[in-house]
Formats: C-alpha cells, sequence, structure tokens
C-alpha cells in the first residue's frame, strides 16, 4: 500500500467502472507492478468492495521467469491482494513468437476473468510503449509507400480494446511516462523485474525502444500528439461510415448484404470506401480489411457501372436493384463434428446446446438453398439463395437438418454471427462503427465501455 499519494498529475483510474471487479495483468516488471500498486491504493480509497485479482503470466521463454512470478506473488500476498500464476504450455512457434506469446496472454488473462466473473482486465501499458507503437507502425506504413487511411494504425494503443467481444482490456497509463511510475516504485521501495527480452535487438520493439531512448523528450511528445491526432480522425472516420452503413445498408436474407448505390454519391467518398472495407471483411470473414488501394479501385468500378467481383473472400454483385455482398462459394470448410462452441469460417458463432447429438456443420450447398424459401422481395432470390448456400448449416447422417435460425427449429444449434474484423480485438476508437455493424448483422451486442458515464449505448 502507498504511504503518500502517488506523484501524477490526474488520477488514471477516477473514469473506470469497477462495478464487473477486474483482473491486473502483473508481469513483475516496472510498469505492471506500479500499475498494482496504483490501483490498490486507488481501490483502496474510493471502492474497496471491489474484487480484485492480480495474474501473471508465465510464458516459460526464460529460465527466471517462474521465480520473477512467484516475487509478484509474494509481493501481492502483502498487499492482500489475489493473486493467480498461469502457465503457457504448449509448443512454442519458431517465427512469431513475440505476437504468438501476446495472443497466448491475452487468451489466458480472459479466461481468468471469465472464471471470476470479472468483466475487465487493466494492462501497464505507458506513455512509453504507445510512442514505441506509434513509431513502429509508422516506419512499417512509410515501407509499404502510403500512409493508411486517415491514419488508423497511427492512432496507436486504443485506451480499452474488447477481446473476443467480451472482456474490456482497459490501459489507464498510456498518459503517464515510465519514469514517472519507477519513481513510485523508489520511493516504496518496491522493486521489479527486468525482462532481458525487452532489449533484445532480434525483436522489433526492443530496437525502437533503444532508438526512442536517444531521442529528446521532445520527439516522444510529437509521437504522442501524433498518436491523439490520428485517434481522433479513427473515430471520425469511423462516424461518418457508421451513418452511412445505417443509412445505405441492410441485409435481405441471412449472409446477404444490399448497399443502396446511392452510396456511391454520398459526398464522403473515403468514409464510403471504409465502410465498404468494413462490410467487405465482415461479410468474408477475414480478420483485416482488404487492401486500400483494391478496394478503392473496386469503388471506382462500382462507380462506372454494374459489376460482379470478388474481393475478400466476398462476391460483390452490382445491380440496378442494389449492391450486394455475399461469401463466395469457394474454400468454405469442410464438414466437421458439432462440439461446443467453435468460430465457422471466420462469421459464425457455433454453438452446440446438446453433446448428445451427432451432428456434422457443414456448408448449406446450392442443392439444398434452391429448397428454402426465400419470400417475395426486391431482392432477386437466385442471391439470397446463393447467399444461403454459404451458410452453415447442421447435417446428420447425411440429411440436411437446415439452418440454425433459418428453418431449424431445434435450439440444438445456435449459430451468430461475427463481426469479423472486430471479432477478437475491438480498439474502443471503433466502437460505434462496430455496433452498426453488429446491429446489421444480427451479431451479439458490444459489451458497455467500463468508462463512468460511457457504454456501448
Amino acid at each position: 500500500m502507498l504511504d503518500t499519494e502517488p506523484d501524477l498529475s490526474t488520477n488514471p483510474f477516477s473514469h473506470i467502472d469497477f462495478t464487473s471487479g477486474a483482473v491486473a495483468a502483473v508481469s513483475g516488471g516496472s510498469d505492471s507492478t506500479a500499475l498494482l500498486l496504483l490501483l490498490k491504493h486507488h481501490l483502496d480509497r474510493r471502492a474497496p468492495a471491489t474484487k480484485l485479482l492480480a495474474v501473471t503470466i508465465d510464458h516459460g521463454l526464460r529460465s527466471g521467469s517462474a521465480a520473477e512470478a512467484q516475487t509478484v506473488a509474494k509481493l501481492c500476498a502483502r498487499l492482500g491482494i489475489s493473486h493467480r500464476i498461469l502457465t503457457w504450455s504448449g509448443p512454442k512457434p519458431s517465427t512469431g513468437l513475440p505476437a504468438a506469446a501476446r495472443e497466448a496472454r491475452y487468451r489466458l488473462l480472459a479466461e481468468a476473468a471469465q472464471a471470476e466473473g470479472i468483466g475487465m482486465i487493466l494492462t501497464g501499458h505507458t506513455a512509453d510503449d504507445q510512442a514505441e507503437t506509434v513509431l513502429m507502425r509508422h516506419a512499417r506504413d512509410a515501407g509499404q509507400g502510403h500512409a493508411g487511411m486517415a491514419g488508423r494504425g497511427l492512432a496507436g494503443m486504443a485506451p480499452a480494446t474488447l477481446y473476443d467481444w467480451r472482456i474490456w482490456i482497459v490501459r489507464p497509463l498510456l498518459g503517464v511516462r515510465r519514469a514517472v511510475l519507477r519513481d513510485v516504485l523508489r520511493r516504496q521501495n518496491v522493486g521489479w523485474a527486468d525482462d532481458p527480452t525487452n532489449v533484445d535487438a532480434a525483436f522489433e520493439r526492443p530496437r525502437v525502444r533503444a532508438a526512442l531512448a536517444g531521442e529528446s523528450v521532445e520527439h516522444v511528445k510529437g509521437m504522442l500528439m501524433l498518436a491523439g491526432q490520428a485517434a481522433l480522425e479513427r473515430r471520425q472516420l469511423g462516424a461518418s461510415a457508421t451513418d452511412l452503413i445505417d443509412g445505405f445498408a441492410s441485409q435481405p436474407a441471412i449472409g446477404l448484404i444490399c448497399l443502396d448505390p446511392c452510396l456511391l454519391s454520398s459526398g464522403d467518398e473515403q468514409a464510403a470506401i471504409y465502410a465498404l472495407r468494413i462490410l467487405l471483411a465482415t461479410t468474408g470473414g477475414i480478420a483485416f480489411l482488404p487492401d486500400e488501394a483494391r478496394s478503392e479501385a473496386l469503388f471506382g468500378r462500382l462507380r462506372a457501372g454494374f459489376l460482379c467481383a470478388t474481393l475478400s473472400r466476398t462476391v460483390v454483385d452490382s445491380r440496378r436493384s442494389g449492391i450486394f455482398l455475399r461469401r463466395e462459394a469457394r474454400g468454405l470448410p469442410a464438414a466437421a463434428a458439432a462440439t461446443g462452441s467453435t468460430l465457422w469460417d471466420g462469421r459464425r458463432h457455433i454453438t452446440l446446446n446438446d453433446s448428445s447429438s451427432a451432428l456434422l456443420i457443414a456448408p448449406l450447398g446450392a442443392a439444398a438453398a434452391k429448397r428454402l424459401a426465400t419470400g417475395e422481395g426486391k431482392t432477386p432470390s437466385s442471391l439470397m439463395r446463393a447467399a444461403l448456400a454459404a451458410e452453415p448449416a447442421v447435417w446428420q447422417a447425411g440429411e440436411c437438418l437446415g439452418l440454425p435460425g433459418y428453418g431449424l427449429k431445434s435450439a440444438t444449434v445456435e449459430a451468430r454471427p461475427v463481426v469479423a474484423p472486430f471479432g477478437r480485438f475491438l480498439p474502443s476508437f471503433d466502437l460505434a462503427l462496430a455496433r452498426a455493424v453488429a446491429g446489421l448483422i444480427g451479431a451479439a451486442p458490444v459489451p458497455p465501455l467500463p468508462f463512468s458515464g460511457h457504454s456501448a449505448g
């Protein structure tokens, strides 16, 4: 517990709603250790009934990692904080290790939070981490010869990111320099562990960190100002794209999105292309947005006249009645046994509610789609059937039982649409846009932001 008030200009936790409790991700490094002390101090004074769990992930990549986790456990015991050590087990990849370790870390943290009924994870990312992130993304964009639409990547890390559409990851220290946090620890005589991989030049971030260390304070401030401006532009672009989706997009059938051709002449071409990229990725079940240049070319061709093209596994069929988006028939998942909960084709969360049933999940297919009643309306029946043919159907003993939610009355199997580009990580910058797409396709609502006075609604 802190003996004195921390030397921070503002309380970094004052805007956070701790009603659902908090998991603090504590590695034992200076940033996360300071997070733990500052968070404990805040909760003791403002919300003492809050359920707080500290979690340390032992990646098993270094000989000293287990001892460092035990050091965190001893600190938590002294502070009266519940603590858990989770280990990343199994084989480790030979390439892309930092990304794989990060994915494993968030997965384990989310599992720990969910097991305790907690809806929020706090991490110790600092202003220094933010500057490093912006510099890395700026270098990547420069290497590719473009700055990206409205600098989406240059916005850096968001104050909050929704993981797996269920757990919020909150970064309350993004406005605090690492040196300030280390001063807090020194005044409290609390030590920390220095991870040697943080200075290993074999990885990108340590190289960028070393480069920033030689720069002036003003240079770091410049990176943070760049991030702030890019974040503002990203939110503004998302708001404009949201308005366009709300105004010009509809879903006449499961798996089929119709765009009003008036979208092409809405007056905001950048936002219209951005909305199109989001909807293409969602329809195709792709986590990454389609290439910007190819999307711009597609948009230009749509303006020039009717066409049928494919981008990001999505068929774009432009007709007088509208511009229709559906999943292409190629590359659909093979038939597989329905088990528990799984992500199908990047587009649907399939849940089996009765483990006693020997069922298969496979695409409906064109033959079965022809037997479905597609109704009357402006949408051509052939397009509706083509879209339904690419949807996950329930099969048993070679017989198609139907589509979950469409001709299949049984609740044994449920299929919930997924907003693919935001299904794994949804930065708070893109919250309004994700909500609009979720509403359009019938995905689960976005959990409310854990900020006082703010929610997904």
